[in-house]
């Protein structure tokens, strides 16, 4: 065994020999050598400790989602399901999801063997976003994500935890620039940034409105060199790895970012429809069949464009939205009472926003109710078509050349 395989015990396992014969660069972060291959945080509960921990064992990025994530305890599930709407509910909920933070940062932990690294995703849009960052850091997580928002704070709340990555996502060069200037007046660079394409990733989507999709400054022809040559012109001795998020399904996909200058790429959708995934079957079942047809594009409760399944309720959401805008009003208090997102569409009576319970619907989603769930989707023809695989399955096909997507001819 060589030194290297010695200090990363992933090299000399059956995923260090694919990444050795795929030719493609390793992700290098956090004094780490990883897969160059991220496995995006999907709430509510879809990527778990199952999930992210079997990510991780292979060498590469297992990503716990920090929402709600009591909803994979049923003791915490049991406390809290009683619990009359009010700041009594709020606080208990709260409580709740804090200590289900701790679990599944161990339980990944101990499926990972002492491999790859794991990180929890923290929207900065929900309330509790400063008490979940510091909770994830606390029970000893490698890395925080951050999203849905400019993390403009977050060095500050990891001041006391240096060894921790700081993973913020963004979706455009001008993005990158504003957020790492003012990271560095807290003499703080980020360890990587998530690359996000709005029109091809699923979920909440980084653009203003839904017709910003389109828009080329977000093609990672354009922000990849736009951000490197910032990069260079700043004149950063550090190399600030950089992740492509969005529509990645394929090694040739791999490939041609890592030639555009990312030295990793994020996938969701492709992990959610894993074994591992922590997911109801159904659930995996309804994105994995999902065509881009099937897809819609809409105004999330977040007040952000959101790309998703068109189920039956999504639909019928859909052609009774300009209504429930019209008459949007603040409401007195919210039935949910927990960490839920610090501005609501619904809540606080936004129009334009998006007027329903995401929670509510997510939650559905997760247990696999077509009826009443919100599933999330990314763009594009996942790598096994409507076949549910192994997280092992997945990612040795990413990093195989010449295995396109189920369904999709190899040129």
């Amino acid at each position: 065994m060589t030194e290297a395989s010695t200090k990363w015990p992933f090299l000399a396992t059956e995923s260090g020999d694919w990444l050795r014969q795929s030719g493609l660069g390793a992700l290098r972060m956090a004094g780490r050598t990883l897969l160059p291959i991220v496995q995006g945080g999907m709430g509510i509960g879809i990527s778990g400790n199952r999930l992210a921990g079997s990510v991780a064992a292979l060498g590469g990025v297992g990503t716990l989602s920090s929402v709600d994530l009591r909803r994979h305890h049923p003791d915490l599930m049991e406390q809290t399901r009683e619990l009359a709407p009010g700041d009594v509910a709020k606080e208990g909920i709260n409580r709740a999801n804090l200590i289900a933070i701790d679990r599944e940062i161990a339980a990944a932990r101990a499926r990972t063997g002492g491999k790859g690294l794991l990180a929890i995703n923290v929207m900065r849009a929900v309330s509790e976003y400063a008490a979940n960052v510091t909770r994830a850091l606390e029970a000893g997580i490698d890395a925080v994500v951050v999203g849905a928002g400019l993390p403009l704070d977050l060095p500050d709340l990891a001041k006391d935890h240096p060894k921790a990555a700081l993973i913020p996502i963004l979706s455009d060069a001008r993005g990158v620039q504003l957020l790492v200037k003012k990271w560095e007046r807290k003499k703080r660079l980020p360890d990587a940034i998530v690359i996000e394409h709005p029109r091809l990733a699923g979920g909440h989507l980084g653009a203003a409105k839904i017709a910003d999709l389109q828009n080329s400054r977000f093609d990672f022809e354009n922000v990849i060199p736009q951000v490197r040559q910032f990069f260079k012109d700043a004149g950063y001795e550090q190399h600030i790895p950089l992740i492509a998020a969005g529509g990645v399904r394929s090694f040739e996909d791999i490939a041609r970012l890592q030639a555009l200058g990312a030295d990793a790429v994020q996938l969701g959708t492709a992990f959610a429809v894993t074994e591992e995934s922590d997911a109801h079957a159904e659930f995996k079942r309804v994105l994995a069949e999902a065509r881009e047809e099937d897809m819609v594009e809409f105004t999330s409760v977040a007040g952000l464009p959101a790309r998703a399944v068109g189920t039956p309720w999504l639909r019928a959401y859909m052609k009774i939205e300009p209504k429930l805008q019209a008459v949007a009003h603040v409401k007195a208090r919210c039935t949910k009472s927990f960490d839920c997102l610090a501005q609501c569409g619904l809540r606080d009576g936004l129009p334009g926003w998006g007027q329903f319970c995401i929670d509510n619907q997510l939650a559905a989603a997760l247990r696999g109710d077509t009826k009443k769930g919100l599933f999330f989707r990314g763009a594009g023809e996942l790598p096994f078509g409507s076949q549910i695989k192994t997280v092992r399955e997945l990612v040795q096909r990413l990093l195989t050349p010449g295995m396109a997507p189920a369904g999709v001819a190899v040129a």
